[in-house]
Parts: C-alpha cells; sequence; structure tokens
C-alpha cells in the first residue's frame, strides 16, 4: 500500500504555514513552537534540529521524545474526518497537529488548546 503523501512531505516545508496561519490571526512563532513541544516532547532545541535536517512527517512523529499523554483530548474535526475516528496512527499524529494550530488561529486560550 502506498504512504499517504504528507507522510513523506518534510516537516520544515509546512511548518512555514503553520507560523503563517498562526500570525494572520495576531498569534506567535513562540505559541507555535509551544503547542509543537507540547504535543510532540521535543524542546525548543531538538524541533529546530527536526527543521533543520528537513525530516519527513513520518520520522519527526517516530523520532518524537514522547507523544503528550492528553492527546486523547484532542477531539473533533479537522479536513472534514473527525480526529478520534482517524485509524491510521501517524495520520492521526499530523491531525492532531493540524487541530491545535486550528485552535491557536481561531483565538483560543493556550491553556485551552494545550488542555490544561
Amino acid at each position: 500500500m502506498k504512504k499517504h503523501r504528507i507522510f513523506t512531505t518534510s516537516f520544515a516545508s509546512v511548518y512555514p504555514h503553520y507560523i503563517n496561519k498562526a500570525e494572520k490571526k495576531g498569534r506567535t512563532k513562540t505559541e507555535v513552537d509551544i503547542i509543537i513541544c507540547w504535543l510532540t516532547g521535543y524542546t525548543q532545541q531538538e524541533l529546530q534540529q527536526q527543521i533543520d535536517h528537513k525530516k519527513d512527517f513520518e520520522t519527526f512523529f517516530a523520532e518524537a521524545p514522547q507523544l503528550n499523554p492528553n492527546v486523547s483530548k484532542i477531539t473533533g474535526i479537522i479536513c472534514g474526518y473527525r480526529i478520534e475516528e482517524i485509524e491510521d496512527p501517524l495520520m492521526q499524529k499530523i491531525r492532531y497537529l493540524d487541530k491545535l494550530i486550528d485552535e491557536l488561529a481561531k483565538g483560543k486560550k493556550m491553556e485551552k488548546i494545550l488542555r490544561s
């Protein structure tokens, strides 16, 4: 079975789009980084290394130190799919990230986005 194209896409190529989406709505790169680090367990330095080495999404999530234990609290619909019903674990992780960035761009408070 052929891998979905996003799995082999470089995280570094999508990262600026996350920042752009957030900044258009008055949010910051720092907030985007906090969200990514919260989700994946990367430190800021480790995140930057992933970007610098142009790791693809599959590797980016495979090398993530630890997915946040509260990811099960990320629910809803993204790209027409209910997150909790996505069967492919990697696609689900990518959609978690998409959902969090959407919430940031929609003006949600960081405490709510980070499921605190």
